[in-house]
């Protein structure tokens, strides 16, 4: 029935999801506050469409939210859909293939920005809902909850939430959110655990201006050998964090668990190749996926001062700044996190130079247990659409309102993630592939089934 109803509109599921995509609902960029609305607007369009009841905009401080509901039965389980429709900067624009946000369909792929996060994933959950109110096999009730400010921490929607009033309205017994990936194309995996974040700005000021650097040089600190050589104490030789405390709280994990994590389908060969490089680095006496989701990271995001147009330009700048971000695990608190990286920044930093911090976002990392009867629901869903049972997995990643939705509601979440690294989300040349997407709404609506049902 799902793959007929999937067949027999499949057409129309990529034209729909292809207007939402062409919207450019780039929530970093402020000149897109428009597109912000529009894309919101084509969001409660689409649900209503789907079946649910008055879809429609929530005002908050930052860009609106998207609710929408379908209550059946007030006495039956209620699965809360959380997803966002922002998406990251498409820069540099030479490097896509094709125009981000006008999607081709080629290779059996969906090429735009968006395809996969968050529009593509977000999508399957709609399309699902809209097979269970055109079949009535729809079993229990549903609220969505699509925000538009993910990608820059979701500032706005973690403090709506803390009003007693939208936790009502949220109220829920599960929360389901497909923005994760998978181990592989072809074994199915459910995400179990998500990498906290701490991202900021770090600066440096020097003289009050750009000065030559013949007349100058020698005699006043460079803000740029100041910032480089500061962030190169960080990380030690064998890829280890030297912040102290860094790792006081870090949830080591045992040795059944790493090697459950280490079952997933997995080549360093093929990871290499997929990346463009001929050697893996990272902290010793891990391997790459305990790397990727057990092990907290540091990473300079972005690095600028002075000048760097056509030619050159001998000068000593007044200002450099870098974009840092942590990637926390299990049991560490991204404010105890952004005191101690302050702390440190400035016990190293010289009285040469003056130093400030702007922060981006602190967000928690999160864990779901394997034995909640939730998990279990996604995983017999997994097992009707691929045929076997899902590996459970830690993911790299960070979505920080997962973690809030847990401390403000009192709601786990259910990851069903259907992504992989392949599809290059907030690189050039994002790509979904269709397989993926139809399979994904199919799985969404057997989760619904064993969930709902039970």
């Amino acid at each position: 029935m799902v793959k007929e109803y999937i067949e027999s509109h499949k057409d129309r599921f990529i034209e729909e999801l292809c207007s939402l995509i062409r919207i450019p609902s780039i929530s970093s960029e402020s000149e897109h506050k428009p597109d912000m609305i529009r894309c919101a607007e084509r969001w409660c369009q689409l649900l209503n469409e789907a079946g649910a009841d008055n879809a429609q905009l929530i005002e908050t401080t930052g860009n609106p939210l998207v609710y929408a509901e379908k209550i059946i039965d007030p006495t039956k389980k209620t699965v809360l859909v959380y997803g966002h429709y922002d998406v990251m900067p498409v820069t540099p624009l030479e490097l896509w293939d094709t125009n981000p946000f006008e999607p081709v369909i080629k290779d059996g792929k969906i090429w735009a920005r968006g395809a996969d996060d968050d529009k593509g994933q977000s999508f399957m959950q709609a399309k699902a809902f809209e097979i269970m109110m055109a079949t009535n096999t729809l079993p229990c009730n549903v609220k969505f909850i699509y925000e538009g400010e993910e990608e820059i921490g979701s500032p706005a929607i973690k403090e709506w939430i803390k009003e007693e009033k939208n936790k009502a309205l949220l109220k829920a017994d599960v929360i389901v959110v497909s923005d994760t990936d998978m181990v592989s194309a072809d074994v199915p995996s459910i995400t179990t655990g998500l990498r906290g974040l701490v991202k900021f700005e770090m600066r440096l000021t020097g003289p009050d201006h750009d000065l030559h650097s013949g007349d100058f040089g020698g005699t006043v600190a460079n803000p740029i050998n100041v910032l480089s050589q500061m962030i190169g104490t960080v990380l030690d030789a064998h890829g280890h964090i030297t912040i102290p405390g860094f790792y006081d709280d870090v949830l080591v994990c045992s040795t059944d668990e790493r090697q459950l994590i280490n079952r997933a389908p997995y080549s360093d060969e093929a990871y290499k190749k997929s990346v463009g490089v001929e050697v893996l680095h990272g902290e010793e006496g891990y391997t790459t996926l305990e790397r990727i989701g057990i092990r907290p990271t540091f990473d300079v995001c972005g690095i600028q001062g002075g000048y760097s147009g056509e030619g050159f330009k001998t000068i000593i700048p007044s200002v450099a700044w870098a974009k840092l971000s942590f990637r926390l695990v299990a049991n560490q608190d991204p404010v105890r996190i952004a005191q101690l990286v302050e702390a440190y920044f400035r016990s190293i930093c010289p009285n040469t130079v003056k130093i400030d911090f702007v922060y981006y976002e602190k967000g928690m990392p999160y864990v779901c247990p394997i034995d909640l009867p939730e998990y279990r629901a996604a995983e017999e869903a997994f097992i009707d659409t691929y045929g076997m049972q899902p590996i459970p997995a830690h993911s790299g990643c960070s979505i920080s309102i997962v973690s809030d939705f847990e401390q403000e509601l009192g709601i786990k979440s259910i990851l069903l993630g259907f992504g992989l690294g392949a599809d290059n989300i907030h690189a050039p040349n994002e790509n979904f592939r269709l397989d993926r997407f139809f399979k994904g709404i199919e799985t969404a609506y057997a989760f619904f089934q064993h969930y709902g049902i039970n």
